[in-house]
């Protein structure tokens, strides 16, 4: 029977699976590379890089989303009430209270991140503080220490990096074709050609297939949340009446970005599309099936 202790085996097993799944294609996409441009070098670049950004992004994901979103140190004294909230719920939920951060943006949202329960962190914007009230506040700090609980922060901030490297190694193959200016094979022939097509076809579907993994994780992570964090406060009202308000803030957020969109506890550039095709590339579920999951309405 499924619970939250398996599902905390599910995100750790993830996260390693992922991790080598990683270092395996970035391995195999070298060698095609170093192939393909007859340069070996560019296997053992590619060998480094792997290993590289596997220790970095478990190491230093959350440095780098906190960077981005130029989030600031929380001082108890200036926000008193998100602090108590924080340090109540950590002790309810048998947690080590997180590091408490604050992003100065006027649309509400939150964010957990974090290698560990040791070494988490909790980011909340001021335009959260500014319409929530106390139950609605506690309702998403539950959220996202759930996700610490859970053990799904890492798995989500490795993501992150992970894809992003994807992309990255994606771009350099076309872009190297493109310009032809790396090629030292100019008489494939016909097996030069359809290596050439296989190695486009991988470039351009890695980035997407990595991405509809990491869409995917991401929605089931926010379901599983939400009932942790309900059962954490044993107030579902209060967290399904925050996602309705965070949900219809008018503006998204000003340091909204799509590799990090995953991690909040709501899609920070906001929009209500419901389209089939629409949905498959939603970073969270439809707010009004995380409300019907938490009170039925």
């Amino acid at each position: 029977m499924s619970n939250l202790y398996t599902h905390q085996d599910q995100n750790i097993w993830k996260t390693w699976f992922l991790m080598t799944f990683f270092f395996v294609f970035v391995i195999f996409l070298g060698w095609f590379v170093s192939y393909y441009f007859q340069n070996p070098a560019l296997l053992y670049v590619a060998v480094f890089f792997a290993i590289f950004m596997n220790v970095f992004s478990y190491w230093y994901s959350d440095k780098i989303v906190l960077k981005l979103h130029k989030a600031k140190v929380v001082v108890r004294a200036e926000h008193f009430d998100l602090w108590n909230a924080v340090e109540n719920l950590s002790i309810t939920a048998g947690l080590p209270m997180p590091k408490l951060y604050i992003i100065e943006d006027p649309a509400p949202n939150a964010f957990a991140t974090g290698r560990n329960k040791d070494h988490a962190v909790v980011a909340v914007t001021t335009g959260l503080l500014a319409i929530l009230d106390k139950n609605e506040l506690e309702g998403v700090i539950a959220h996202e220490l759930s996700h610490i609980g859970n053990k799904d922060m890492l798995l989500s901030t490795v993501v992150v990096v992970l894809v992003g490297f994807i992309a990255l190694l994606s771009d350099f193959f076309l872009r190297a074709q493109m310009f032809g200016n790396m090629r030292s094979r100019d008489n494939g022939g016909r097996a030069g050609a359809i290596l050439l097509v296989i190695g486009i076809a991988f470039a351009i579907l890695a980035p997407l297939v990595a991405t509809l993994i990491r869409l995917a994780i991401s929605r089931k992570r926010e379901f599983l949340a939400d009932a942790s964090g309900a059962l954490l406060t044993r107030y579902p009202d209060g967290l399904a009446s925050a996602l309705k308000k965070i949900s219809s803030a008018p503006t998204p957020m000003r340091t909204a970005n799509n590799a990090t969109a995953h991690l909040f506890i709501s899609n920070p550039f906001g929009g209500k599309k419901k389209s089939l095709l629409h949905k498959l590339f939603m970073t969270h579920p439809p707010t009004e099936d995380r409300v019907r999951a938490l009170v039925g309405k």
